[in-house]
């Protein structure tokens, strides 16, 4: 029987899954990964240390089922967005991984825009500091010799593709978040490359997420006991992986992610975007779909933040507050610890807490984490809100999605049921493992077949009796941004 794997290269840790031909999960491993913060803003991760995290992952696997590893037919490969990873001619890395949740090019997004003034339109957003672009004008800017040096930039999955197949290789929708693809036209866009001093000569080539992408390394092949040559899928995107893991490919379709940031995704059928609402209009791993996600930088890492500080685990504190939601907490949390994108797009601003008093315990400020948390989403709600193709319900994923008490907050104050999948916590590496049964069997397969909605744990309805106080606590919760704002600029 033909095995599929699935790799995917998160921010805190690599996961590897291999399933069957009835997408049944046969083995996981995982490998923790570490991020470097060497100035205040910054967040970077030296590629190499994924490579190794991959070859462990693929080791425990060979360890655990030999055989079964042994049927690989296919590669799936999922990943953190944005990340620059800048190779010399060698196809040596020049630099730590600039990470998605690093603001120090903040002051090149207006200089990346001026200098393309229709990059909003092409790309369909707004220059942010996360992005790969406004990075490499830092680069530019600030270490010009590694600049000079630079022959291609890769996005951390499309780095670990080169490892295992030996060819420079991206695909749509990871490539989105560049801002140098044309997302409509899903190519890259000769004026938006320009506008950072860059060629097409220094980017991969382009596939969709289903199409091949390349044969694993014989070397390796053999390392791991693989019969043939696995085929390595163009893949994805991390988030637009979670959704094919989860069957998001449909318009309307949507998930919530409670991972180390916080995304609210939805599937489309058209480039649509919203770019002045903070929204991210991307090509999704299928070809002729795209999607809309509204992004927060701080979901899980609030509370891993709050559990730090307080000398408990994220676990334990979630714990204390029971099973059974309450009204909403009196105290607000802001959670831009690494400043914002959905709505705000702002770098700069930072989080706090508001309606602190005597007589508060580590319980308060923890509901007051989830709610910040959660009220941050439902900006994204609004901003994604589209009368053409309303949301039925959300998955959800993510490791905060192990937290039922926090995903019946979310449904109540969205107004959405709220479905827990089986295995929510690998939807990225089982995504690429399907986008590889997509690579392998060609037009053999329909995509509804491929891409099929998981079985699922429970469905959270939305707590009528609670929703009127969340809105209103909604409300308040979003006249304090301003505030926050003008506090940090006075």
């Amino acid at each position: 029987m033909s095995r599929f794997l699935g790799i995917d290269i998160g921010t805190s840790s690599v996961m590897a899954v291999l399933i069957d031909e009835e997408q049944t999960v046969c083995a996981r491993a995982s490998a923790p990964l570490t991020v470097s913060r060497p100035k205040p803003g910054w967040s970077e991760q030296a590629p190499e240390a994924w490579w190794a995290a991959v070859e462990s992952c693929l080791d425990e696997l060979a360890a655990q089922s030999p055989s079964a590893l042994g049927e690989v037919e296919a590669i799936g490969l999922s990943g953190q967005m944005h990340g620059a990873t800048l190779l010399d001619g060698a196809d040596k890395p020049l630099r730590p991984c600039i990470l998605w949740n690093d603001g120090r090019a903040a002051a090149q997004c207006g200089l990346f825009e001026s200098r393309c003034p229709q990059s909003v339109e092409i790309a369909g957003n707004r220059a942010m500091p996360g992005f790969t672009a406004p990075k490499l004008l830092w680069v530019r800017d600030n270490e010009p010799d590694v600049f000079r040096r630079t022959a291609c930039v890769l996005l951390p999955k499309d780095y670990i593709r080169l490892c295992l197949t030996g060819g420079k290789v991206s695909e749509m929708s990871d490539a989105s978040g560049t801002l140098w693809l044309d997302v409509g036209k899903r190519d890259w866009s000769g004026a938006l490359l320009a506008a950072s001093d860059l060629s097409r000569d220094q980017m991969p080539s382009l596939v969709e997420g289903t199409q091949p992408s390349g044969r694993l390394r014989k070397a390796l092949a053999d390392r791991w006991g693989m019969k043939l040559r696995p085929v390595v899928a163009g893949g994805a995107g991390d988030n637009a992986a979670s959704a094919c893991g989860l069957g998001v490919v449909r318009p309307g379709d949507g998930f919530v992610s409670l991972g180390t940031s916080g995304v609210l995704f939805v599937a489309s059928d058209r480039f649509s975007p919203n770019p002045e609402g903070g929204v991210h209009a991307f090509c999704h791993a299928l070809p002729g779909a795209w999607h809309e996600m509204g992004v927060i930088l701080s979901a899980a890492a609030s509370l891993e933040w709050l559990a730090a500080i307080l000398g408990a685990s994220p676990a334990e504190l979630v714990g204390e507050l029971g099973e059974a939601l309450q009204a909403p907490s009196p105290i607000h949390f802001l959670p831009y610890l690494s400043g914002e994108r959905t709505p705000h797009n702002d770098a700069e601003v930072r989080g706090g807490f508001f309606g602190l008093s005597h007589g508060m315990a580590r319980k308060e400020l923890t509901r007051a984490v989830l709610q910040g948390v959660t009220f941050a989403l439902m900006d994204c709600h609004e901003a994604l809100r589209r009368p053409e193709t309303p949301i039925g319900r959300l998955y959800a994923v993510g490791g905060g999605s192990r937290s039922r008490l926090w995903l019946q907050m979310i449904a109540t104050t969205l107004g959405l049921p709220v479905a827990v999948p089986l295995n929510s916590e690998i939807g990225a590496a089982l995504g690429a493992a399907r986008l590889g049964i997509a690579a392998a069997r060609g037009a053999g397969i329909g995509h509804e077949e491929i891409f099929a909605a998981p079985r699922l744990r429970e469905t959270i309805e939305p707590d009528r009796a609670l929703a009127p106080a969340y809105q209103e606590a909604w409300g308040r919760y979003r006249r304090l941004y301003p505030l926050m704002k003008e506090a940090l600029t006075a």
